[in-house]
């Protein structure tokens, strides 16, 4: 398996801190727009929803300058990219007055790029009670988008992210600020077996550039169908990894009740090969795994007002018991309700 860089710096430090008053005249300047600007939660960039005086909205993004310019770039040529699949609701991206796809601001003597896309009008699925019908929308919606990612490459798809599942075990080192004893060895169990099960193999999957982050605020019910937003980090990965990020947040007390209609009609769009599928239990707790040893490492990391660690809490509280949840369900239970799939 090819050697991984570890690396905490893309997502250990604060967002950029411009001044909305620069980031908003830098907007007017470089993009011809104005209107009131409001500040979003994000991790690593500095983001606005910029309202125009006659109605439409944009979302203003500058960019944490750790982010290297290949990254961005890539995030922007994928955007472009998936204007071909007109059937998704997803931002666009704006031009700059000169048509560039970005232009530069500067945060406290640092030059950070400055982008704009269109806001995509939609209820995240966060904000709804999903039922397996919708369930079911979602996954042929990511797997409708996969297929239009699908053979899109560029030289900054590689980004280094501890979110990535394919680093998975560097999470390991962070286990001790997991407190309680229970669950650190539940999480650890989890990591093991991703070392065992998946990481072995993990070459020798079929990947391509992925979304990599469909969870329930990245995804929107449009009145075009199903949306997404937030393309932060997009990476090549493999595909099966898509579905299971997904699938991780799919956390009804019956753990399969929304992820069996969810890799179904994923499967029925993008078929999943049965190797795939096979390792999908152990990916979902992997990606659960992550996302909980990161909470309680952000818990300690950040200010109580901090509002990103603030939004974690909020997103993240039912993680642990969709992990017991699988824990109890089994392996074996779990790819049961697959058998027509894997057949």
């Amino acid at each position: 398996m090819t050697p991984r860089k570890t690396s905490l710096s893309a997502i250990a430090v604060a967002p950029p801190m411009a001044d909305p008053a620069d980031v908003a005249a830098q907007v007017r300047a470089e993009f011809g727009l104005a209107g009131d600007f409001v500040s979003l939660v994000s991790e690593r960039d500095q983001n606005f929803r910029l309202t125009t005086r006659d109605g439409p909205r944009f979302v203003v993004k500058v960019t944490s300058s750790l982010e290297e310019s290949a990254v961005t770039d890539f995030q922007i040529e994928a955007l472009l990219h998936l204007e071909c699949e007109p059937s998704l609701p997803l931002p666009r991206v704006v031009r700059t007055i000169k048509g560039e796809s970005s232009a530069s601001i500067d945060v406290g003597g640092t030059a950070c790029r400055l982008r704009v896309v269109e806001f995509v009008e939609g209820q995240p699925l966060v904000d709804l009670d999903v039922s397996p019908d919708l369930a079911g929308r979602f996954g042929n919606a990511l797997a409708t988008l996969d297929c239009a990612l699908e053979g899109f490459s560029h030289p900054g798809q590689t980004p280094l992210l501890l979110w990535d599942m394919q680093r998975t075990g560097e999470v390991r080192h962070l286990l001790d600020f997991i407190a309680d004893e229970t669950l650190r060895n539940r999480v650890e169990t989890v990591i093991d077996d991703f070392d065992v099960r998946i990481a072995p193999g993990m070459d020798n999957l079929r990947a391509q550039v992925i979304h990599s982050d469909a969870n329930p605020e990245n995804v929107l019910l449009c009145d075009g169908g199903i949306g997404f937003i937030d393309f932060g980090d997009m990476m090549r990965a493999p595909v099966v990894f898509e579905v299971a990020i997904a699938a991780s947040y799919l956390r009804a007390a019956d753990p399969l009740e929304l992820v069996v209609p969810f890799v179904a009609a994923y499967h029925d769009t993008l078929p999943l090969q049965k190797g795939e599928l096979r390792l999908l239990f152990d990916l979902v707790r992997a990606r659960l795994a992550t996302s909980i040893t990161l909470l309680f490492w952000r818990l300690r990391e950040r200010e109580a007002d901090d509002e990103y660690r603030n939004k974690l809490l909020a997103t993240e509280k039912d993680a642990i018991a969709f992990l017991i949840a699988l824990d109890e369900l089994g392996r074996e239970r779990f790819l049961a309700a697959f058998d027509q799939l894997l057949s």
